[in-house]
């Protein structure tokens, strides 16, 4: 504080204690409020200076003085702080006061601090204040407020923001209010705010929750998802540009973070705010968008919504997200059951009965509008909430007959409805589109598995969409994403195994037996256009393929393979089309021996995950075909002859590995060089077993004396033992493949060699050279020798492809 205001304070008998950090400053600050009870221009930055001190004051007094606290909830002090916020000029000193609350209660560690605080009810007087939320500032200062807050609840804490008697919780209704803000950080501090909320065990407190919030946030953030998808979805249709594909990231990006807050909810275990999540998300989502997005839908067009149908390339991208991320039994279980196991006529009255319904193209009422009902009328009106959400029970036969008819040719889910919000979340729900198996009929089904035929499956419409996405017409993109949605579906750990195994994906069973031909023929059909010259399919592609294939035949445990004698010649097939391919790049590429062991140690070093392959936006666009683009080379197609036979190179191994693996064949051939068997630095060898050349090697600041060996696998220099004759140490060694020679063109005695160690990241491009030399023998011939010795040993081992 400046000498003016120290002069002006002590007119009034007050001097600012030298101890800035004392209960005596504590008082004084307390003095400066009581004097200053009206903000004004003159005494705004005072206190505003007033505040932030006070703030210090108790974060010191929390941890060395308790009497600090004692004397700020004597005097009441946080009703200063409401004053001077409902005051007209206080919205100057707003961000102060909220800045100052968010760092005092962020940084107290005394549970008993905390609990003065927040006694006498100032604290939720304060949340409900009536801020300018206009000012950007003070949105951000005031989320930042309540989320702090929230990371105080416990069991004991709840009790000073949630009130049963009075039947309201400001905190968390003031706070939702912000789910849908425009700012990015507004919205993540408010999903926090919710998590720790719920995961907070008061029965009280969770009642008042679904009474009075939980259907209106949750149909509302549905709602709020949804929007976000379908502009998701415009994006794909109208950006093909893949230089241009930053708002699609961040629109993607956004998506995974709504997707993982849903998981977070449903992981907290609530039954009662599950179960209505539940409902919401299946009735208002993952159905009438997603699942009636992956067919077309000519018959039933009375959706007026135009942008309700989603692209399929969009579908299947946010289907797999789903079921890579979600995990709780009842959604991702009842969404497996509707696309493996919905036949033809349910999806007619399904969709026939969506169709018909209205309201599912405007939300039902903004969150905000439910909420002043709820605070008008101080209670949840039963009669109020069916008006906001009219959502019909998809597992009720009632309500179906209502829409439907009792000429509904639905196959019945249970003959007596039950009450979705009593769901536990460890029992599957009634679902409408598969039969309810018993017990007993499970384990039938699981000792005598049902083998499709075509006709059963092209019966299944969502399911045959699924395999006709599979065929690589113009590109493989909805061939990859489709994949994606299999993959994910089927090793979802939520998801029983009966439910995948009813349509013969054998991917969790022991059994693999009579896994579904259909789809395995489709399979086979990617890897033989795979290996055909100039192939559109890209190798994440292939890789997704030859996961799944593996998954539906091999057993990895007992390693067994399944697959019929027909699909194994094919697989076989595609093994020597993949080495054909291969060949034609011998006499092309100078460096395809060095592509060779790069590739091979790619593939070792970076397995693909398909977490990450579907968190990459430029999968979204057409394949590209440009290294200009950005895009890694596994997921785009090859530009010029260099990248045509890095991608040979790469099927080849693919399809060698899948081969082999399933005839229970050990890889003997690759690596080409094995680590045993090669020398080391320091290591000793025996001069007569080597051929040698003598020749000085040059470097920038010295000069040294070296024996080149003659290898066909490593570079190797040494220099002679002293302690035992005719052997030599190991100076260095390193991979020939490796290996750069040039001729000096002043000396013909000379040549220059680089050696370029490959990097491990397949995000550098390049590393220095290990070695960067000039080597100088004793006259040309042995130059010309050593010259040619190094250009064979990079050739060596070509016979591995035939």
């Amino acid at each position: 504080m400046d000498m003016l205001t120290r002069a002006r304070n002590s007119l009034f008998g007050a001097t600012q204690p030298r101890n800035l950090h004392s209960l005596d400053n504590l008082k004084y600050l307390y003095g400066v409020l009581q004097r200053n009870t009206t903000v004004s221009d003159a005494n705004r930055d005072l206190l505003t200076e007033t505040l932030r001190s006070i703030s210090e004051i108790l974060i010191w007094g929390d941890q060395h003085d308790s009497s600090v606290f004692d004397y700020f909830l004597e005097r009441g002090m946080l009703i200063y702080f409401l004053d001077y916020m409902r005051q007209k000029n206080g919205r100057f000193i707003c961000v102060q006061i909220l800045q100052t609350l968010n760092i005092l209660f962020e940084n107290i560690r005394n549970e008993t601090s905390l609990y003065y605080l927040l006694s006498n009810n100032h604290v939720n007087r304060i949340i409900l204040h009536k801020f300018d939320f206009s000012d950007e500032e003070i949105t951000a200062y005031y989320i930042s407020f309540l989320k702090t807050l929230s990371l105080k609840l416990n069991k004991h804490s709840i009790n000073f923001f949630y009130n049963e008697r009075n039947n309201d919780f400001p905190l968390y209704v003031e706070a939702i209010k912000f789910f849908n803000h425009p700012e990015t950080m507004v919205r993540i501090a408010v999903r926090t705010l919710t998590l720790n909320v719920y995961k907070v065990s008061d029965p009280g407190m969770h009642r008042f929750i679904l009474d009075c919030t939980a259907t209106e946030y949750f149909s509302n953030f549905v709602w709020f998802i949804r929007n976000h998808v379908l502009d998701f979805d415009g994006l794909i249709r109208n950006n093909r540009d893949i230089n241009h594909r930053g708002q699609l990231t961040s629109s993607l990006e956004e998506y995974l973070d709504h997707i993982h807050y849903l998981q977070d909810i449903f992981l907290l275990n609530v039954d009662s705010l599950n179960n209505v999540l539940k409902d919401q998300l299946m009735n208002r989502l993952l159905i009438p968008v997603y699942i009636f997005s992956l067919i077309k839908r000519d018959k039933f067009s009375r959706v007026k919504d135009p942008r309700i149908m989603l692209d399929q390339l969009s579908t299947l991208f946010l289907l797999a997200e789903v079921f890579l991320v979600i995990h709780y039994r009842p959604v991702v279980e009842e969404l497996a059951d509707i696309i493996l196991s919905v036949d033809v006529e349910t999806v007619e009255a399904i969709q026939h009965r969506y169709g018909e319904q209205i309201s599912y193209s405007l939300p039902p009422a903004s969150l905000e509008v439910c909420l002043a009902k709820y605070e008008a009328n101080d209670e949840s009106d039963a009669s109020d909430s069916e008006v906001v959400l009219k959502v019909v029970d998809i597992n009720d036969d009632e309500e179906r007959r209502q829409y439907e008819g009792e000429h509904s040719r639905l196959r019945s889910a249970s003959s007596s409805s039950t009450n979705h919000q009593t769901t536990e979340t460890h029992i599957k729900p009634a679902s409408l589109y598969v039969s309810n198996w018993t017990d007993d009929e499970k384990y039938r089904r699981t000792k005598n598995p049902m083998r499709l035929t075509n006709a059963q499956i092209e019966d299944r419409p969502y399911f045959n969409a699924l395999i006709k996405a599979l065929e690589c017409t113009e590109n493989d993109q909805l061939c990859f994403y489709a994949l994606s949605v299999l993959l994910t579906m089927t090793t979802n750990p939520a998801v029983d195994s009966v439910i995948i195994e009813s349509v013969c994906l054998t991917v969790k069973s022991s059994d693999k037996s009579f896994y579904n031909v259909l789809l395995v023929d489709k399979l086979c059909d990617i890897l033989e256009l795979a290996t055909i010259h100039d192939s559109n399919i890209r190798i994440v592609t292939l890789s997704l393929a030859i996961s799944l294939l593996k998954k539906l035949v091999y057993d990895e445990e007992k390693k067994i393979s399944y697959l019929s004698d027909h699909n194994m010649a094919r697989i076989d097939q595609a093994r020597k089309q993949a080495t054909t391919d291969l060949r034609r790049y011998y006499p092309q590429q100078e460096l395809l021996l060095d592509m060779f062991e790069d590739e091979y140690r790619q593939t070792q070093l970076n397995p693909l995950r398909i977490e990450h392959l579907l968190k990459d936006s430029c999968m979204l666009f057409p394949p590209s075909t440009t290294p200009l683009s950005g895009v890694e080379f596994i997921k785009r197609l090859p530009s010029g002859d260099i990248e045509r036979a890095r991608r040979s190179i790469r099927v080849f191994f693919l399809v060698r590995a899948l081969f082999l693996e399933l005839n229970s064949i050990a890889e003997t051939e690759l690596p080409l060089t094995k680590p045993e068997n090669l020398l080391k630095l320091n290591d000793k060898i025996d001069f007569h077993n080597c051929d040698l050349i003598a020749c000085t090697v040059h470097m920038t600041e010295r000069k040294d004396r070296r024996f080149l060996v003659i290898d066909q696998m490593q570079f190797i220099l040494i220099e002679p033992d002293g302690t035992k004759i005719s052997w030599g140490i190991v100076k260095f060694c390193d991979l020939m493949q490796d290996v750069e020679v040039a001729n000096d063109k002043e000396d013909s005695r000379s040549l220059h060699i680089t050696i370029h160690k490959p990097v491990a990241n397949i995000y550098v491009k390049t590393s220095p050279p290990i070695l960067n030399a000039k080597f100088t023998f004793d006259d040309h011939i042995r130059c010309m020798t050593a010259k040619q010795n190094l250009n064979k040993g990079r050739q060596r081992y070509c016979l591995v492809f035939a």
